[in-house]
């Protein structure tokens, strides 16, 4: 959750069209915010919930499975990224973000001081390409699979994210993932009605972990395991 400052405290660094709309990267006090299409994703003022992110898949893992490969989706921030790449237990970290602007701001821009080290390892790819349709085009498969592109499944950037959270986007994903391997979706709200598409979907030990914020309903994630 944003932390308050006065308007005027706040300043736009970089507003751009893409084909899925607007994207803004503007500076509020000592934050640093996106937001798409008039709806805030996220800023640099806690990133507990993104790391839980990360974390949680990997918890929910087997404990033999050496180094996992992890899909990010959505480079947001880099809170995912950055808690991925420190941790050495990891292999393959593969990002997906389909805004070039955000690549950007990372690459070189004012988001740079928050991912350079993880840009800089080996084992991590940034794939600039819509989620949705790279989960239902490529033939790569991953160990976890950590979504965070919006607000949650109640609450999408674009209309087109609603499929990733429907049945079909749920057999996507799981098709992404191999045996026994982790699905983790970020969500600003708990969802119920998600937990029922998950299990219908097919996966089992489906499980809501809450993030308590300042004010509101806590952020959660909603984790699923892929059948073996």
């Amino acid at each position: 959750m944003s932390t308050a400052y006065p308007e005027e405290n706040t300043v736009v660094l970089d507003r751009r069209e893409s084909p899925f709309g607007e994207v803004v990267l503007r500076r509020r006090g000592d934050l640093l915010q996106i937001i798409a299409n008039g709806t805030f994703l996220m800023d640099t003022s806690d990133g507990r919930s993104e790391r839980l992110l990360v974390d949680a898949a990997l918890d929910a893992l087997p404990g033999d499975r050496e180094h996992p490969d992890v899909l990010i989706g959505g480079l947001g921030v880099g809170f995912s990224l950055a808690h991925a790449a420190a941790d050495p237990r990891w292999g393959r970290i593969t990002v997906v973000e389909r805004e070039p602007a955000i690549i950007d701001w990372h690459r070189e821009g004012p988001l740079r001081h928050l991912s350079a080290a993880a840009l800089a390892d080996p084992r991590t790819e940034i794939v600039e390409a819509d989620l949705v349709h790279h989960i239902h085009t490529t033939s790569a498969t991953y160990d976890a699979l950590c979504l965070d592109i919006d607000n949650g499944p109640d609450w999408t950037v674009t209309e087109d994210n609603e499929n990733l959270y429907s049945p079909a986007g749920l057999a996507a994903c799981a098709a992404r993932l191999n045996s026994g391997g982790v699905l983790a979706v970020w969500s600003a709200q708990p969802s119920a009605n998600f937990e029922r598409t998950l299990r219908n979907a097919g996966f089992r030990a489906v499980r809501t972990e809450e993030i308590p914020v300042v004010r509101g309903v806590p952020d959660v994630v909603h984790l699923a395991v892929r059948a073996a």
